[in-house]
């Protein structure tokens, strides 16, 4: 079972580098071009309709699984790096692992989380706010400039 799944792996891995590529876009749009070209040829019949329906749902539900496939292993991995930055760092170590908890478990620690969150919001709003009145000084400082000037005389 080992064999079949590592041998599995491999040709999701090979098959989604494959078809991640611009020559396989093209490939198929090649394809799909030949199939409307013979249309007149085949009096566009039901098996000429067929022929391009089938193709394209085994296709589909084929790519759906190697899809899944690299998204698991992708999340995996990185889940594996966070799970270290976290376990290097002075971070909380218990939220190793917390993907594995159930939607019950991750709702307490989100909820947790949140009660960090309004201290941290307040202080972004106010540095923004702070941001925002700086930005606004400097153009009321030229607009008053603009005032202060002697007015023109026309001659």
């Amino acid at each position: 079972m080992v064999n079949l799944s590592q041998a599995f792996s491999q040709a999701a891995s090979a098959t989604s580098r494959w078809t991640g590529r611009p020559s396989a876009f093209l490939l198929c749009c090649f394809v799909v071009i030949v199939w409307a070209v013979t249309g007149p040829v085949f009096n566009y019949s039901d098996t000429w309709q067929l022929v391009i329906n089938t193709g394209t749902t085994i296709v589909t539900f084929l790519m759906v699984f190697l899809i899944q496939n690299t998204q698991n292993r992708d999340n995996a991995a990185l889940q594996a790096k966070l799970d270290e930055l976290i376990r290097a760092s002075k971070a909380k170590n218990e939220f190793i692992g917390i993907e594995n908890l159930s939607d019950e478990e991750l709702d307490d620690i989100l909820i947790e989380c949140e009660k960090n969150r309004p201290d941290v919001v307040r202080r972004a709003e106010a540095r923004a706010s702070a941001k925002r009145k700086a930005d606004i000084r400097p153009a009321g400082k030229s607009a008053t400039r603009r005032t202060r000037q002697p007015p023109r005389k026309s001659a």
